[in-house]
């Protein structure tokens, strides 16, 4: 069983697609919906998968309800890693 609950059901598809079977603590930290949009201050270690809790803390307001990204015109979202 996944803990893939709190995502957007595209990514938790696409997630399971792509092998991945649970979140990493970080990755269930950035989607707890304690957090909301709220900014955020991420520090882990190495490998624990930092950059696909950035994704998934923005797919969601990028996304807007869609199923998939649309073309954007300009960049929507900056992460600094």
């Amino acid at each position: 069983m996944s803990n893939f609950e709190a995502l957007v059901p595209a990514l938790a598809r696409a997630l399971e697609k792509r092998g991945y079977s649970e979140l990493t603590p970080v990755q269930k930290a950035v989607v707890a919906p304690e957090l909301g949009e709220a900014d955020a201050l991420v520090s882990a270690q190495t490998g624990s998968g930092k950059t696909v809790a950035f994704g998934l803390a923005l797919a969601p307001t990028l996304l807007e309800g869609a199923e998939r990204f649309g073309h954007a015109a300009a960049p929507l979202a900056l992460a600094v890693a």
